[in-house]
């Protein structure tokens, strides 16, 4: 039997009129809702997101007629795939451990001319009742970013093995192998990281093309798949909430885990201070990136440090220990010291 909720009477010469509302009624109205603003959100990501991809593999910046915009979809579908691969991984280990969470709520970005743009700030969803114990903990925060590698790892192998020839990139730049190609400008560079070297070596034969790093935001594959591991390493660092975190004090306890979340805080300042230093100071080496200071900030005034404590304290089995190294090899092989520098052409 469900709740009620009426209104009060109306004084007339008439009889007393009553509204009733059920709460079944209201939570499925509710519900409803929900859906609307979940699919309406990912709809605006999937279209910010085309966007940009075709900002990306054209070069070129908006308004575009609407037949362009099937150049941007290769990219826009791929960073959703794995987008989407993480956030339901987490949805689904909240579900089988009982604990109410939403849908992911898409983030979209919309284009904004001269600012680096992937089409969306990734997702989240959000927990509507506590997590009781570590087991629960560290397979809710360990499952987003497994998915996402997994879905990450078939999207960049792909772009890998199905690079084009060189013509395409001289469709974007015609002058590409001239002498005088780039000098007048700047360049932006995405960072290498261990996973993307590694598939390098060996993918990619030396007799064949491929693009310098400097041009591999033009090749959607490879974009989206480069961006997946930017994102993952990004919520894999071991801090507070975020997922590394969630898995750090799962496998580690809450001191453990706040030191190690310490000492990741400051490696991250560090590296973001002497991006800037390096930058400002023209030394080139290549080393450090002032986002991760802008991120060291967000995680120590936002997201925080130490992690809340769960109830049920019980240690983790071996085969989640296992799975929790796991997760943090996936770390060490998608980070980059230096993920996007900006730059004058050599």
């Amino acid at each position: 039997m469900s709740l009620t909720e009426f209104s009060e009477p109306t004084f007339s010469n008439s009889p007393p009129q009553y509204t009733y509302t059920t709460t079944a009624r209201k939570e499925k109205a509710k519900k409803i809702k929900s859906y609307f603003i979940h699919v309406g959100l990912f709809i605006l990501t999937f279209i910010t997101t085309t966007i940009a991809g075709v900002e990306w593999t054209t070069g070129l910046f908006p308004p575009y007629e609407f037949s362009m915009l099937a150049k941007g979809l290769p990219y826009s579908i791929s960073i959703l795939i794995i987008i989407t691969f993480h956030e339901f991984g987490h949805y689904f280990a909240a579900k089988y451990h009982k604990v109410r969470s939403t849908l992911p709520f898409y983030i979209p970005f919309p284009p904004i001319q001269y600012f680096i743009n992937f089409g969306t700030m990734g997702a989240v969803i959000k927990t509507k009742s506590p997590v009781y114990s570590r087991k629960a903990m560290f397979d809710i925060g360990v499952a987003g970013p497994i998915s996402g590698f997994i879905a990450t790892l078939a999207i960049l192998i792909y772009g890998f093995v199905n690079v084009p020839p060189v013509e395409y990139i001289l469709q974007i730049h015609p002058d590409y192998f001239s002498p005088e190609y780039g000098k007048e400008g700047l360049q932006l560079v995405f960072g290498d990281s261990i996973l993307f070297m590694l598939l390098r070596e060996i993918f990619v034969h030396p007799e064949m093309f491929f693009p310098p790093m400097s041009e591999i935001y033009h090749y959607p594959y490879l974009c989206a798949g480069w961006f997946g591991l930017f994102i993952t390493s990004m919520n894999m660092i071991p801090v507070g909430q975020l997922d590394g975190g969630h898995i750090s004090f799962a496998m580690f306890g809450d001191k453990k885990h706040y030191a190690i979340s310490s000492i990741a805080f400051i490696v991250l300042f560090v590296t973001g201070l002497s991006g800037i230093l390096d930058s400002a100071l023209g030394f080139n080496f290549g080393i450090g990136w002032s986002g991760w200071l802008f991120w060291a900030m967000i995680l120590y005034f936002i997201i925080r440090l130490k992690h809340p404590p769960v109830p049920d304290i019980s240690e983790l089995d071996f085969k989640r220990k296992i799975i929790g190294w796991i997760s943090f090899i996936i770390l060490i092989l998608s980070f980059s010291l230096s993920p996007i520098s900006i730059g004058n052409l050599l």
